[in-house]
């Protein structure tokens, strides 16, 4: 079977699957049959977050695959409505609830929002170290940290993030933090890995691709899982679901692989919002 997905080891002894699925932008009435697709094709690993508003329905959709919970890796992130140490724990309280869950795997501060909150993420990630000692997420993370945020929590804080999960893809390879990340035992998840599609049209990619006869999805996937990243595509056509399973049976060599790396555009290539600014908070 070509799409065994391998489990990486996190700096907390834990592991966690390469590939994951991830629900944004999946509206809930969808949820649970794309994720139902997702545990039948193969996945072993959800990626929601309290912000999306579909988490009662990634639990539901776990409960009803007759998988046992500790056969699944599920993360959540935490709503950026909510830094405030008392505000964090009341809504990883509503985390767990809405999952059904006793514990989630790995749950991740969403964005620094440094401009806010007194550009206090410490005091939140001091919280999430509490949920770690109570058992109750057994990884903590962040995502969307840039390397002047990482380095203050190693200087202000105990426990060292388990993941950061940013946006990197062929046009913003994002190679500083990932940098970072790697000298300090900090995994790289990768979000938006196709940067939402535009680099599957890419001749670089598409040429690559009919070489080897794959798609150019498959291609750009393999890049980031021979850089040694954790990625979930999202999408909901069962067809593309299990497509994205199939990157574990071939090799991109290294000419292919500085090819795709070649792409970046630098911050020019972001699809998404600059951590450094970004400030949105859910009404």
């Amino acid at each position: 079977m070509g799409n065994t997905i391998p489990d990486i080891s996190l700096n907390d002894g834990t592991t966690i699957p390469q590939l994951g699925f991830g629900v944004f932008q999946i509206e809930p009435k969808d949820t649970v049959a794309a994720v139902t697709t997702a545990l039948e094709t193969g996945y072993r690993h959800i990626d929601t977050a309290e912000m999306y508003g579909n988490e009662a329905e990634v639990g539901e959709a776990v409960r009803v695959s007759g998988l046992d919970r500790g056969d699944v890796y599920v993360t959540s992130k935490l709503n950026n409505g909510f830094h405030r140490p008392d505000d964090a724990r009341k809504a990883f309280d509503s985390t767990l609830a809405a999952l059904k869950m006793d514990y989630i795997d790995l749950f991740l501060i969403h964005w620094p929002l440094p401009t806010l909150y007194d550009g206090d993420y410490v005091s939140t990630w001091k919280v999430l170290e509490e949920f770690q000692r109570d058992g109750r997420a057994r990884s903590i993370g962040v995502s969307n940290f840039q390397v002047p945020h990482l380095r203050r929590l190693a200087d202000e804080a105990s426990v060292v993030p388990a993941v950061n999960q940013i946006e990197a893809h062929p046009y913003f390879v994002n190679d500083e933090v990932r940098a970072y990340g790697s000298e300090h035992n900090i995994l790289t998840e990768a979000w938006s890995p196709i940067a939402q599609g535009k680099v599957l049209d890419d001749s670089t990619v598409v040429d690559i691709a009919e070489q080897l006869g794959r798609t150019p999805a498959q291609v750009v996937l393999r890049w980031h899982v021979q850089r040694g990243d954790i990625i979930f595509p999202k999408s909901t056509t069962p067809k593309r679901i299990e497509e994205n399973t199939r990157i574990f049976d071939f090799e991109l060599d290294d000419a292919a692989m500085e090819r795709i790396t070649g792409l970046d555009k630098g911050e020019a290539g972001r699809t998404g919002p600059n951590p450094d600014t970004f400030a949105y908070v859910p009404r």
